[in-house]
């Protein structure tokens, strides 16, 4: 028999709904649709009715099935929060690289000296599979409690084919064990490795002839993305990579224009990416390419604070049609967190978005930027059902109290799996938490 979840009575119920053909943009990620005092209805693991209280008493009753009712009075219900850019599986820290920037040491600078990603990678390919698997645990669990139900992963910190594959089967295995969906990125170029120091174009050869043969056939990945910058991987050598992951069946994403202004917005435009991301220095020709072609930036806030930078032109991007979506980047150097709440904090409080504009960028438009749209990101009949409950009396609320966690119950494919803001261990849980109700 199948489960009936009612969840009822929420203050208001934020559909993000009319986005799932295309990202929205411009005044459209105001456009958040609430349902005051409404209620939702899944049916297994899908949505079966969004809409008032009033209306789904009607339809409660027409069912013949026991209902397991979940009184969200006084709260307001979200779709799943969407984190589309990671680097979680890693091993290793970097907290004293916070010191050395702090003394005026440049990311750039670190990275050359063997910091950075390098070391993050060296860390990386010591570590074990069942290393790595226990350590991103408890980062999956973090971003759960914050209400994360679906992140993109990335490789990069293994940087030879072996320990990419690692990193990949990784995220794979995890996608199985863990509440939370996986979507796998393939980034070995992610920066060139110590041994190809004098000569890049060998790695580049590496990444383009053995690794992405190998990530295509074991099906390890669905997105290929390169670090396109300054001193890392240039136009040319990003192109190359990217056009030869297209022929694999890779879709392209792009790092641009994170440090100076490179061309990699307009390089993202050029080849038909999903999306770009950072974009801190990125050109107005490059966003209005960026634009015309339907490309999302994927914008990275909390990156931009914790590296004392002036932040990504959200506002330019919204009012030139692009498609902005929001991400922790959570990795070990630049961005050392897995609150994507405290980041839609900081996208208003320093990027000058609306709590509104924010909503869509962690669902909807999150969604599109790692190919989701149809599954995910808004509550609407038919999509997945992933939500979470806010214990707040309305939207405006969570960017209100900043860098405070106000998720209350978190629910994947239709299941509790948060309660009271504790991770549930076991799906007799939700019985405890909620009340069964035969309605016949």
């Amino acid at each position: 028999m199948t489960e009936i979840l009612y969840i009822k009575r929420a203050s208001q119920v934020i559909t993000v709904s009319g986005g799932s053909q295309k990202p929205k943009t411009g005044q459209e990620m105001s456009e958040i649709g609430v349902i005051e005092n409404g209620s939702v209805i899944v049916e297994g693991n899908q949505i079966r009715f969004v809409g008032s209280d009033r209306e789904a008493e009607k339809y409660v009753n027409t069912l013949s099935e026991p209902v397991t009712v979940i009184n969200a009075e006084g709260k307001i219900l979200t779709p799943g929060l969407i984190d589309p850019h990671t680097h979680i599986v890693f091993a290793g820290s970097r907290e004293k690289e916070l010191e050395m920037r702090l003394k005026g040491a440049k990311y750039i600078d670190i990275l050359k000296a063997g910091g950075g990603i390098l070391s993050t990678t060296t860390d990386t390919r010591k570590a074990s599979e069942e290393h790595l698997i226990e350590e991103t645990l408890k980062r999956l669990n973090r971003f759960l409690q914050y209400g994360v139900t679906t992140i993109e992963a990335k490789s990069g910190y293994g940087l030879t084919v072996e320990d990419e594959l690692k990193q990949l089967r990784v995220a794979k295995k995890l996608n199985k064990q863990h509440p939370i969906d996986l979507i796998s990125t393939f980034m070995g170029a992610h920066a060139v490795p110590a041994e190809y120091k004098e000569s890049p174009e060998e790695f580049v050869k590496l990444v383009v002839e053995e690794m992405l043969p190998q990530v295509a056939q074991e099906k390890l990945a669905e997105f290929c993305d390169v670090f396109c910058e300054e001193g890392v991987f240039t136009i040319e050598q990003s192109e190359y990579i990217l056009q030869e992951g297209k022929k694999w069946g890779l879709i392209p994403k792009i790092h641009a224009d994170e440090i100076v202004q490179f061309g990699g917005a307009e390089l993202a435009a050029k080849i038909g990416a999903i999306s770009a991301d950072h974009l801190l220095r990125a050109s107005e020709n490059g966003i209005k390419q960026m634009a015309e072609q339907g490309v999302i930036a994927v914008l990275l806030p909390g990156t931009a604070f914790f590296l004392m930078a002036e932040p990504a032109n959200a506002r330019k991007m919204i009012e030139l049609g692009v498609p902005v979506a929001l991400s922790t980047d959570r990795n070990p150097g630049s961005s050392p967190t897995e609150s994507l709440p405290f980041i839609m904090n900081l996208a208003c409080l320093t990027m000058k978005m609306t709590p509104e504009e924010v909503l869509t960028a962690c669902t909807i438009n999150a969604a599109h930027a790692i190919n989701r749209a149809s599954e995910i990101g808004s509550i609407e009949v038919d999509k997945k059902a992933d939500f979470v409950l806010f214990d707040a009396p309305n939207y405006q609320t969570l960017q209100y109290n900043y860098a405070v966690n106000l998720v209350d119950t978190v629910f994947k494919n239709g299941k509790v799996v948060v309660k009271g803001g504790a991770i549930v261990e076991s799906e007799e849980s939700l019985h405890q938490y909620s009340s069964a109700e035969n309605r016949h």
